[in-house]
């Protein structure tokens, strides 16, 4: 919990003007009138609220269920063990993370109001489930990610530890993170759009049900391959980064605790 937490508070203040960018650039009233380069930490409370909560959750969940699936498991098996611990994981630590990304993505693309003014304005007019608008589509977004990261993350330090002839150093994690985080990142670049517009929808339109296909293909009949991978060279760079210091972070965190 402590490791996890720590992790996602670092990696969320640090890399946070890069992912207000990203988010700017994948907004649909285009980033000059999202903002552009203005108030690059708006919505920095939420994810400073959020960010701890959020990882640890994640790692509680990964690293147990990690544990019970590895019990009689054959090496074969090792990556799918890691893809359903990184999958579960994201579904819990996503019911923290949703209501915080919202209040979060919608301050970044209207800088000159206050998070507490967006948060409240979205409870007045929405409701709870104003706050978990995107939930089904950031799932749908983290799994594909995770299915990603996580198996390629660990069996590069597998890799690592095989050809050095020890386990990995926490810097080394972090190298390893790096490159795992920046490949998952792009290939799920087209679900990370369609999860910020659904969140930025105004109330009543199209994307605000939710549908992440019907806003894919919205996306793709009006801004073609380029919509689908707007904001991928801030995106790639933030979780490249995201990935160094995030399980770089929580390696050397874990490591001082134990």
């Amino acid at each position: 919990l402590k490791a996890g937490g720590v992790a996602g508070v670092c990696v969320d203040l640090i890399l946070f003007p890069l992912d207000t960018v990203k988010t700017r650039l994948q907004s649909p009233q285009g980033f000059r009138k999202a903002g552009g380069f203005r108030g690059i930490y708006a919505g920095v409370p939420s994810t400073a609220i959020g960010s701890f909560p959020n990882a640890a959750a994640f790692f509680i969940t990964y690293e147990n269920v990690k544990s019970m699936l590895h019990h009689g498991s054959t090496s074969y098996l090792t990556p799918a063990t890691h893809m359903v611990a990184a999958s579960l994981g994201e579904v819990v630590a996503c019911l923290i993370r949703v209501p915080s990304e919202v209040v979060k993505q919608r301050a970044q693309v209207s800088p000159s109001l206050s998070t507490l003014r967006i948060l409240s304005h979205t409870l007045y007019h929405e409701g709870i489930q104003g706050l978990y608008r995107g939930y089904k589509s950031t799932v749908l977004r983290e799994i594909p990610f995770s299915l990603v990261q996580f198996p390629l993350w660990e069996s590069l330090k597998d890799l690592w530890s095989w050809k050095q002839g020890h386990v990995v150093d926490s810097w080394q994690s972090a190298v390893c993170g790096a490159f795992a985080g920046g490949f998952a990142a792009a290939v799920t670049t087209p679900l990370d759009v369609a999860k910020t517009r659904i969140m930025l929808a105004k109330a009543g339109s199209s994307n605000a049900s939710g549908n992440v296909l019907a806003a894919l293909g919205g996306i793709w009949r009006t801004q073609g391959l380029s919509g689908l991978f707007a904001g991928v060279v801030p995106r790639m760079a933030a979780i490249s980064l995201g990935g160094f210091i995030f399980l770089g972070t929580y390696e050397k965190t874990r490591q001082l605790l134990l």
